[in-house]
This record gives C-alpha cells, structure tokens and sequence, in this order.
C-alpha cells in the first residue's frame, strides 16, 4: 500500500483494544508518519453517503428494480432498510443489489430555496443572450 500524501511505503502498525473494534488495521507511512485506517465493514452504514456493504465503494447506481441476474444483499440490516423506504443500489463491483435509505455520494445535498429579492430603488439585471 502506498501513503496519499507523499506516496512512501505503508507498514502495518499494532491497534490498541478499542481501535479493534473500528478498524480492520492501522498503517503508519514510513517517509511522512501519516496513519491510515481500514475501517470494519459495519461502519459502512453508519455515514452520511451510501456505501457497497461488502467493498465500500462510493460508486454505485441505482436501479429501479430488482435484477435477476446479480445477488441481493440478504440479512436483517438490509429488510429493515427496504421496509424504512430505502432505495435499490447496485455496486458495479462486487455486483451486489441492497437497499439503503441515504443519498449516493454524487448527489448534491439538499439545500433550502433562498429567493432573494432586489433591494427597492435598484432594477433587477437582464438576463444576457
């Protein structure tokens, strides 16, 4: 493995006991001291974003239905996200089908509508063509 801020080999370092419970394994960068952390595969539903349950993977789509051919991700976690209204990803990866009620990390956040108004005594600009 290599460090993301300087490139430089990555050693496996030992994890206290309640860093086992979070992370898979800790590597410290050689060159730059940086740690890098593998997070355990439960912490994949717990961010903001939705994530492959098995990979990890950001890059997913989603489908309208059901496919045939790829496996459904089956368990309690994922029959409680499809009754909870949760949507149908697909990851292109493992090929994996599961249901996750978050948003796909490439959609933007919903933002409040602000309608500003133009001050009085000043015209509103033309729109350019």
């Amino acid at each position: 493995m290599r460090c993301t801020q300087c490139g430089g080999k990555l050693r496996r370092i030992h994890r206290s006991f309640l860093e086992r419970f979070s992370y898979l394994a800790i590597y410290k960068c050689r060159q730059c001291e940086q740690e890098q952390c593998v997070p355990r595969r439960y912490r994949y539903h717990f961010g903001p974003e939705v994530r492959c349950p098995e990979c990890g993977t950001f890059r997913l789509s989603r489908l309208k239905q059901p496919d045939k051919i790829d496996r459904m991700q089956r368990g309690p976690w994922n029959y409680a996200e499809r009754l909870g209204g949760g949507k149908l990803y697909h990851c292109k990866f493992c090929r994996l089908q599961f249901y996750d009620r978050r948003r796909l990390a490439a959609e933007p956040a919903p933002t409040p509508v602000n309608k500003e108004t133009p001050a009085e005594g000043q015209p509103s600009q033309p729109l350019e063509q």
